[in-house]
């Protein structure tokens, strides 16, 4: 008999579906004690490079709640490390790279990146969970600008000013800066579908800081050009923020957007036209009374409709949220029936 094609591959593919397939972007990780267990006894880095650590961790809740998908826990700078940025995570500050690109030459002393080669614990990961799980893994790669963005200013930013300042004063600068990251990022995507991932999402978190006019300019070719390198799996983009460039989006011409949660998720499927859409709650809103989580969870499944939708929040968990909170979130996209 053949087996029954997952949930969430149908979703993806644009599919009706007789419920939403339910993840949640940063499932694995810090507001799970299992998880604060662990990072006890390893550093960050030492678990993102040991498949062995990385699998238990993607497994953590999938063990818990029955999500329809897990994702590959690793981290989106890990790239730039193998192209020679010098990455530290430091506690209560995040990532620091200490040698931020700047010039034209320190663009042209980036190593090539190679993800077999270069960094092959994401790939060994999906294998380990594609194995052990019930459910299919999702892979990831950080966006060619939101890789920039670190690249550039070294560390996290609002407004990223080295990052805009290479952008307005040395355009070529940049544009050669995101021609490398999106070849590395799209050949680090498609090296995960290739281990097993049922489908990769693209997280340009930080491509809501620009205009319209340079998000069309700049992160969108980039993107584009990191997606076109990828197939034999749907491709899902994510950026925050993503209200005002909802009339550009589809010329990514990827497979499924991720809206976060300053979207009307109607109102964006319309704007977007006849794609999969995953999204979109507001990750505070797991503080709410149970009832008011149930209630916001239906309110958006039903704006989505019943053709490729995907539950999701607007963004990643929080290390203060209730783990009890996330299980009535999946309980109740769980317990949806469109028939």
């Amino acid at each position: 008999m053949k087996q029954a094609r997952p949930l969430i591959v149908r979703a993806l593919s644009n599919e009706t579906v007789e419920r939403p397939p339910v993840w949640f972007m940063r499932q694995a990780g810090r507001y799970l004690p299992e998880y604060r267990a662990l990072r006890a006894e390893h550093s960050f880095l030492t678990m993102c490079h040991s498949p062995e650590l990385a699998a238990e961790v993607t497994l953590q809740p999938l063990r818990r709640y029955p999500f329809d998908a897990g994702i590959v826990f690793s981290d989106i700078l890990l790239p730039l490390e193998c192209m020679g940025a010098e990455l530290e995570y430091v506690p209560g500050t995040g990532p620091i790279i200490r040698n931020p690109v700047r010039t034209a030459a320190d663009v042209a002393a980036l190593k090539p990146f190679d993800p077999l080669r270069d960094l092959p614990s994401p790939m060994e990961t999906i294998r380990i969970c594609t194995q052990e799980a019930d459910v299919p893994i999702l892979g990831f790669a950080g966006a060619p600008f939101t890789m920039a963005c670190y690249m550039i200013d070294g560390q996290g930013s609002r407004n990223w000013p080295e990052t805009k300042r290479m952008m307005f004063g040395q355009p070529k600068v940049f544009q050669a800066l995101l021609d490398r990251l999106a070849d590395a990022v799209g050949d680090h995507l498609q090296a995960q579908v290739d281990a097993g991932a049922v489908g990769v999402q693209l997280f340009d978190t930080w491509a809501g800081a620009l205009s319209p006019d340079d998000f069309r300019r700049w992160a969108l070719p980039a993107s584009r050009r990191a997606l076109a390198r990828v197939s034999g799996a749907p491709r899902m983009f994510f950026t925050k923020d993503s209200a005002p460039l909802l009339p550009w989006l589809k010329a990514l011409e990827a497979d499924a957007y991720a809206l976060d949660w300053r979207v009307d998720i109607g109102a964006a499927r319309k704007l977007l036209g006849d794609v999969a859409v995953q999204g979109n709650m507001d990750p505070m809103a797991l503080h709410a009374p149970h009832d008011e989580i149930r209630r916001r969870v239906r309110k958006i499944i039903a704006a989505a409709g019943p053709k490729g939708h995907i539950f999701n929040l607007g963004h990643g968990l929080t290390p203060d949220i209730d783990p009890q909170a996330v299980g009535v979130a999946v309980d109740e996209v769980c317990g949806w029936s469109w028939s």
